[in-house]
């Protein structure tokens, strides 16, 4: 009789353990500029690894020293000077100070500017949503996030082969594994999560995800406590309602800081490398969403969200999303508009803002975006890892500048740029579902299948429909 290899005892938790995440913190060292060799030399010296390239954990785990060690050598990083702290500031009246054409209030401001960042409307009439629009954006976060769940981890390279060995390429529709050669599936493998249920072939309904997981607490938090919101009231409805194993990086961190009695907004600092990665990004959609034609308003409250987890880019991130959304919701601008009233709310000087333009002026130049993509790869791909915000930033800008407006091409752009692909997607379709206008707008075969349903494992939403769910977040829109 056979027996089964014995199971392995150990809980390797991806994103937290201290070895883990001293090669990151080195990494975003030499991004933002701080020395750092001589404690990468001291780490490598006693037996650190990098940080693993695509997986949150490392094999095996370290010896007790070696953890102990860890844990110093992230506090003595964190106390190690950015020369580029000056124009990256995360506090919100230092941001809105660096910010030369900082937004004003819908009342007093123009409502929209156009690809140049002039303006294009009148002043004095505030701007609404509607239901129908909201419908449309919730349905195209959906979809773009499902269009890049089964890639998500891959690379470029490995993104093309299977979409190319399907005629989906450029991609218009889901990705199958129907017709795809036995060796290149081998080679490049359908994340593991995410296969079961994100194939053509497979889809029924939305499955869960923590790019839908996030829109649905932001959901709950104004529906709890308004506009109003502090960062304290969101750390309290994470630790009420947010699982811990369904976040992830910088989230995870904060989480994890939050239950050893720490405050926001030292959550994002305390030993977190990821305060810089996507995270507060693909939380901002609801901020944008409930201040149509408000991006200043929608920063603001989306900045209150992302600094229990980020700083600096991170947080940005959040701000950017939040007040280009804001600015489609109004439904008064091109997507051209709505990207530079986004770079309203960002420090001009910052990495950022720099990785936004990029993205623009890339997609204006080239006309295949293959192109656009590749010069992009050129920049970031050997720097930064795959989930950090700013090559994703570079790649959304570019996907929805080079789209102009068409809702397939977005998504499709999106994620065919590989990194965060379900992210990216998400966002890109939330833009652009708004930008159409109304669920009948988008293409049939992008909607049908999510069947009106999401999964979730966010208390009081499992299998609730997107049309019940606009009608909860237009109710948050017309909120005082």
């Amino acid at each position: 009789m056979s027996s089964a290899p014995p199971r392995d005892p150990r809980v390797r938790l991806t994103w937290v353990q201290p070895e883990d995440l001293v090669g990151h913190e080195l990494r975003q060292a030499a991004q933002d500029g701080r020395d750092a060799r001589e404690i990468g030399e001291r780490w490598y010296a006693a037996g650190g690894s990098p940080a693993p390239d695509r997986a949150g954990a490392s094999e095996p785990p370290a010896p007790p020293r070696l953890r102990a060690l860890a844990g110093e050598l992230l506090d003595e990083l964190a106390a190690l000077d950015s020369p580029l702290a000056a124009d990256e500031p995360t506090d919100l009246d230092a941001i809105a100070a660096a910010c030369p054409h900082w937004p004003g209030p819908p009342e007093s401001a123009p409502a929209v500017a156009d690809r140049d960042g002039l303006s294009t409307a009148g002043r004095g009439r505030t701007p609404s949503v509607t239901p129908s629009r909201l419908h449309a954006a919730w349905l195209g976060r959906a979809a773009g996030c499902l269009l890049g769940k089964p890639v998500e981890k891959l690379p470029l390279a490995g993104i093309r082969a299977l979409a190319r060995a399907t005629g989906n390429w450029p991609l218009t529709t889901w990705f199958t594994a129907r017709g795809v050669p036995a060796e290149l599936l081998a080679a490049h493998p359908w994340n593991r999560r995410s296969a079961p249920t994100s194939l053509a072939e497979n889809i029924d309904g939305m499955p869960e995800d923590d790019d839908l997981n996030y829109p649905l607490l932001t959901l709950l938090l104004l529906q709890r406590h308004g506009r109003s919101f502090s960062t304290a009231d969101l750390a309290r409805l994470w630790l009420d309602e947010l699982p811990a194993g369904r976040a992830f990086t910088a989230e995870r961190i904060a989480y994890g800081n939050l239950l050893a009695g720490v405050e926001p907004p030292e959550t994002a600092r305390r030993r977190n490398p990821f305060r810089e990665w996507i995270g507060a990004q693909i939380r901002a959609d609801v901020h944008g969403w409930t201040h149509p034609g408000d991006p200043a308003g929608a920063a603001a409250q989306a900045h209150r969200d992302a600094v229990l987890t980020h700083t600096g880019n991170g947080v940005y991130g959040a701000m950017f999303t939040a007040a280009a959304l804001a600015v489609a919701a109004g439904g008064e601008s091109d997507v051209h508009g709505c990207l530079a009233a986004g770079l309203r709310v960002v420090p001009p000087h910052s990495r950022y803002a720099r990785a936004v333009r990029l993205g623009i002026e890339t997609a204006r130049t080239e006309g295949e975006f293959d192109a656009v993509v590749d010069r992009l790869h050129a920049v970031y791909a050997d720097t930064h890892h795959w989930v950090h915000v700013l090559p994703n930033a570079a790649l959304l800008a570019a996907a929805l500048t080079h789209a102009d407006g068409d809702f397939t091409r977005s998504i499709g752009n999106a994620v065919s740029g590989a990194w965060d692909t379900d992210s990216n997607g998400a966002t890109a379709g939330s833009l652009a579902g708004l930008l159409a206008g109304t669920p009948d707008a988008l293409p049939h075969h992008w909607t049908a299948p999510l069947k009106n349903r999401l999964a979730t494992s966010v208390p009081g939403f499992d299998g609730i429909g997107f049309d019940a769910l606009a009608a909860l977040t237009h109710q948050e829109a017309l909120r005082p």
